[in-house]
C-alpha cells in the first residue's frame, strides 16, 4: 500500500519544534511508566522501500518493543524537514495514547503491534500463519498468568 503524502495527514506544518523534541516526549512518556527507551534513530527503511523512518526501540513491564514510524512522502525536498518533525509528532501521540491505555491493559495489550518477538520481527510484521505460532503464550507474559 502506497504511503499518502504528508500534507495529506495530519501534524504537516503545525508547529516548529524539532523533530528530536518531539522523540524526547515520547520517551519521558514511557520513562514514567518505568520503561527505558534504548535506541531511536532516522533511517533508511530499506525493507519496505518506504524512504526514511524513525527507528524507536523500548523496553516496558518485561517486554521489547521497536516502533518503526515512516516519514511519509513530500511533494518538495523543502518540505523533508516538516515531514521528519510530523512523524516524530505522530510517534509522540502514539505512544502517550498507548501508554494511557497500558495503564488499563498492561503494556503487552497496549503496544502489542511493536511487541519484538524472539524471531526478530514484531507483532505486526507477522503472516496470520505466524502469529498464531508465535503469539501463543507470549500475551500472558512470564509465568504464563
Amino acid at each position: 500500500m502506497p504511503l499518502p503524502y504528508a500534507d495529506e495527514v495530519p501534524y504537516f506544518k503545525t508547529g516548529t519544534s524539532a523533530p528530536s523534541t518531539w522523540l524526547a516526549k515520547a520517551s519521558d512518556q514511557l520513562v514514567r511508566r518505568g520503561g527505558q527507551v534504548v535506541m531511536e534513530a532516522l533511517a533508511n527503511d530499506i525493507a519496505r522501500g518506504h524512504g526514511k523512518c524513525y527507528l524507536f526501540v523500548f523496553e516496558l513491564e518485561g517486554g521489547s518493543f521497536r516502533l518503526m514510524w515512516p516519514v511519509l512522502p513530500v511533494r518538495s525536498e523543502k518540505d523533508e524537514l516538516a515531514a521528519q518533525r510530523q512523524a516524530c509528532t505522530m510517534i509522540f501521540h502514539d505512544v502517550k495514547a498507548r501508554c494511557v491505555t497500558a495503564d488499563v491493559l498492561g503494556a503487552r495489550s497496549a503496544f502489542l503491534g511493536y511487541l519484538l518477538l524472539p524471531g526478530g520481527k514484531t507483532a505486526s510484521e507477522l503472516t496470520d500463519p505466524e502469529l498464531a505460532a508465535d503469539l501463543s503464550g507470549l500475551l500472558l507474559g512470564p509465568g504464563g498468568g
